[in-house]
Order: C-alpha cells, then sequence, then structure tokens
C-alpha cells in the first residue's frame, strides 16, 4: 500500500481508506448500503490492516452513531494500527442543536464520537456541511479547542463549496487557529466536477481530496451496460435518488471506455475506475466500502499498478464534459488557458 502526506499536514494516510458505512446500516438510505455487525466488521478491518488500509472513515449520521459504534468494536485492541475519521454537522435529530457547527454542537458531537468509536481522539475530524448561520470564527476557535485537549488531530470538511473554504481558512490565518488540511468529496468518472474549482484550490492551499463515492453511487461496478437496467441486487433501485445525478447516456459512454480497457488490462471495471482517480491531482485517499469480503478484496486490487498514459486519455476523453461558466474559456481557448494549464 502507498502512503502519502494528506494535504499540507504530516499526516500519511493509506491511498485506500475503507468507509464505515455499511457498518450497523439501518433506515432507507445507510440500511440498503448494508447492516454488517460487530463481527462482520472485524473480518473486513482483519482483511483492510493486511493489505496496508488502515484508515477507517465513517460519521455521526450513519446509521444515527451505529456505524461508528460497529467501528469501534471492530478496532478495539488495536486502536494504535489505524486512523479513525469521522463527520459530523448533518442533522442527527429534529432538536435545535442536533443540527450545524455550533460550538456546543461541535463539543457535544465529537465527546459522543469519541464515546461510540471507544477511543480518546479522533485523526480526522471533519465538517459534514457548511453551516452558514455559525461564524466561522466562532466554528474555527471550537475546533482549535478540541486540537489543543488532544481529542483531535487533524481537521477537515465535506461538501464546502471553493468560497467557503476560503472564507475559513483566511479566517484560520487570521486568528491563527489550526487549518483544514482535507476535504472529503465526490469525484469519479461519472462526476468530474471537483476538478474545475476544488482542485486548483486543493493545490493551491494544501488540501489533500479523501474521495467518496469513487464508483460513481454504484454505477461503475461493472454490472450496468447500455441497454440494460441496474441489476436486481443493485442498491441503486433504493439509493439513486440520495446520489450524485448522472446523465444515462454519459453513463454508458463512460462504461464503455471502462469495459474496453478491462478487456486489455485483466482488471476489474470498479478497479479501473479506482485506480484512475488515485493518479489525479491532490487524491490523498480514495475511501472504498464493501458489505462483503469478494467486494472487498475487489476494490484492493485497485493499487500496486498503473494504466498506460492511452488508457489513460481514453477514459480522458470519455468522462470529459463542457465546464460551466467562468471556466470554458480555459478549457476551449489557447489564450486562456496559456494563463492557467491545466493542473493534471
Amino acid at each position: 500500500m502507498e502512503y502519502r502526506r494528506l494535504g499540507a499536514s504530516g499526516l500519511k494516510v493509506p491511498a485506500l481508506s475503507f468507509g464505515a458505512g455499511t457498518f450497523g446500516g439501518s433506515g432507507p438510505l445507510f440500511g440498503a448500503w448494508g447492516s454488517t455487525d460487530a463481527r462482520g466488521a472485524r473480518r473486513l478491518v482483519d482483511i483492510c490492516l493486511d493489505a496496508g488500509v488502515t484508515m477507517f472513515d465513517t460519521a455521526d449520521v450513519y446509521s444515527a452513531g451505529a456505524s461508528e459504534e460497529v467501528l469501534g468494536e471492530a478496532v478495539k485492541g488495536r486502536r494504535d494500527r489505524v486512523l479513525l475519521s469521522t463527520k459530523t454537522s448533518l442533522p442527527t435529530g429534529d432538536g435545535p442543536e442536533d443540527a450545524g457547527s455550533s460550538r456546543s454542537r461541535l463539543i457535544r458531537a465529537c465527546d459522543a464520537a469519541l464515546r461510540r468509536l471507544g477511543t480518546d481522539h479522533i485523526d480526522l475530524f471533519q465538517l459534514h456541511a457548511y453551516d452558514a448561520g455559525t461564524p466561522v470564527e466562532e466554528v474555527l476557535s471550537t475546533l482549535d479547542g478540541l486540537v489543543r485537549a488532544g481529542k483531535v488531530r487533524y481537521l477537515g470538511v465535506s461538501n464546502f463549496a471553493g468560497w467557503q473554504i476560503m472564507k475559513s481558512l483566511a479566517a484560520a490565518d487570521r486568528h491563527g487557529h489550526p487549518r483544514y488540511v482535507a476535504h472529503q468529496v465526490y469525484y469519479s468518472l461519472v462526476g468530474r466536477d471537483y476538478e474545475w474549482d476544488l482542485l486548483p484550490l486543493a493545490l493551491d492551499q494544501g488540501l489533500g481530496a479523501v474521495v467518496w463515492s469513487p464508483l460513481g453511487w454504484g454505477r461503475l461496478t461493472g454490472r450496468i451496460r447500455r441497454g440494460t437496467p441496474p441489476p436486481a441486487g443493485s442498491r441503486l433501485h433504493e439509493t439513486a435518488a440520495f446520489g450524485p445525478p448522472v446523465d444515462d447516456e454519459h453513463l454508458y459512454t463512460v462504461v464503455d471506455a471502462l469495459d474496453e480497457v478491462a478487456a486489455e488490462t485483466g482488471r476489474a471495471v470498479p478497479q479501473i475506475a479506482i485506480n484512475w482517480l488515485l493518479h489525479r491531482p491532490t487524491v490523498a485517499t480514495v475511501v472504498i466500502g464493501a458489505r462483503d469480503e469478494t467486494q472487498l478484496r475487489q476494490n484492493l486490487g485497485a493499487v500496486g499498478w498503473s494504466l498506460t498514459p492511452e488508457q489513460v486519455a481514453r477514459l480522458d476523453a470519455a468522462s470529459a464534459r463542457t465546464a460551466p461558466y467562468p471556466h470554458f474559456p480555459y478549457q476551449r481557448q489557447e489564450g486562456f488557458a496559456r494563463l492557467n494549464p491545466a493542473p493534471v
């Protein structure tokens, strides 16, 4: 396993991390993802650690905290061998303090996550969404306090817009608070919006991308083909409305290219899709999920090899979309491109 620095920090993370959203699954979304219990989770953690996957990502909103609880049980007795990443800010209840990033919410959420995970510190603590109602100075000073108290090691965000990140980083610099070093983002061959604003920002500001849903919300598993509906066992039947939208024709174009590369390399479609991501700028770690050992072992096969430049170019072309304004002039016109070369 390759280990990479997480943004402009000293923390080294594995190129692949494990997403624990399938642990303890309940409800219409997370129940469809999976419902791995502590015993099954411990077996998946065993496989991950044998492969060098040492970071495990969860959130308080995953199955109302059950994911954190199961993950805590699964790593019990080997906490010093793993990195634990969790997230907060999304609603976990109907009360006024059950959502957002206020000082009281963050302190309570951190303490609750520590209790559920069965640990005294969180290696990467991330805000799951931007809270427009809480001043960034309040958020950052609270996070600073959690770091100083030893409850949190490193800070990150997830699903933030570029201006929200920059406002936060500017405030952190102004007041001497710890900076965010990670941005957990959606990025895949069928979802490359990250590249227009957030990737250049990450390069400039030292943010490592922690990629979620690298298989396009289950669309790049190799089981979806042009002219055929998702197979009966696909979670898309129940979860498509929760995830990022993908135009069908664009999806099929990308899948066709993946099938060609799969035939040439002897690799599975998901392995190719993940391997492509691992070589993109700013990507520190790609979060893989699995409901069983077979899925996990297949996804672990995405590391240790490289696509050829021609294969990468083919996948790039198949997955490319016209950039939104104000980016398309830089994509299409030579004068703009000379001033701002693409970060690839």
